[in-house]
């Protein structure tokens, strides 16, 4: 890779700045392809080619600030490597359903090269860093350096497997279960990441958690509130730490078949007594409707 190319790198990625409205920041330290590299597979980069220290824009995105506007052209692709960052959809009445959540190694930007168009917007949880590469040479650049090419899937691959268990957490019936499941999601990208996985602060607010969990605001709060009265987390505003992680994992097991079988023998418990004594029950399916006995 020429000194050339990579100034070009450098340009494009700052015209994709100028026309964000300076969400994006530069920063005095300078990235390195190498380093990209290993945010992305997850450990210090392998690679040992004169590609490894070919300089990769690298740029500061303050709390709260939009990295990638719904809507917006494809221009750049991100790699997200400090901080936390939630991707949105803002459906027709203005609320902002929160999809998933970015942390450091994720790929962003990488949807809108179907329609040249980005899917979601994406919104800083917390000052965060990112690696930026323009898409207008990205392509030249993946064949240049096949180790990027090659972090690249992967990465894309391992970010499928973690929509796969975004979906797993609405699947459940009961709130709390969904909670469950969200702080044993987030507890594993915490290990992967080589932190506590026991203890964490929650970047996303409660409302952010709601949305995301397709839960009411209040029922988060109580969800909480159950899993602490469990014995299986103490919460304290945005921290939490998991007391027992095998009682946490036990809670999240429980599915739609699990309450469905619950219910069930409780259903058919309320019709054993005498039919002599029984109130009518026509709601219940196959029950003919029949007096109540009189006394």
């Amino acid at each position: 890779m020429t000194v050339n190319h990579s100034i070009h790198i450098q340009a494009a990625v700052a015209g994709a700045w100028r026309s964000l409205g300076n969400d994006l920041a530069p920063i005095a330290e300078k990235g390195r392809l190498g380093d990209l590299i290993g945010t992305l597979v997850g450990h210090a980069s392998t690679v040992r080619t004169a590609d490894e220290t070919v300089p990769v824009a690298l740029w500061r995105l303050r709390e709260h600030a939009t990295l990638l506007h719904e809507g917006g052209p494809a221009q750049t692709l991100y790699i997200l490597r400090s901080g936390s960052l939630k991707c949105i959809h803002t459906q027709e009445d203005g609320y902002e359903q929160v999809l998933s959540v970015a942390l450091p190694g994720d790929l962003l930007g990488f949807e809108a090269l179907h329609s040249g168009r980005q899917p979601v917007g994406v919104v800083a949880l917390e000052d965060v860093t990112v690696y930026a590469l323009p898409l207008n040479g990205l392509r030249a650049l993946r064949q240049q350096c096949p180790a990027l090419d090659h972090a690249m899937q992967l990465t894309l691959s391992r970010q499928l497997v973690r929509a796969a268990s975004t979906a797993e957490m609405i699947a459940a019936v009961a709130s709390d279960v969904r909670l469950a499941r969200f702080l044993l999601w987030m507890s594993t990208r915490m290990a992967e990441l080589g932190r506590s996985p026991l203890r964490m602060v929650l970047r996303l607010s409660r409302r952010d958690i709601a949305s995301l969990l397709g839960v009411a605001h209040e029922t988060v709060s109580r969800s909480f509130t159950t899993l602490a009265d469990a014995g299986h987390v103490t919460v304290d505003n945005r921290e939490v730490e998991i007391l027992d992680l095998a009682g946490l994992r036990q809670r999240a097991l429980s599915t739609r078949k699990q309450l469905d079988d619950a219910v069930r023998p409780s259903l058919g418990s309320m019709v054993r007594p005498s039919l002599a004594s029984a109130p009518t029950m026509s709601w219940l399916p196959g029950t003919a409707a029949r007096p109540a006995a009189v006394a």
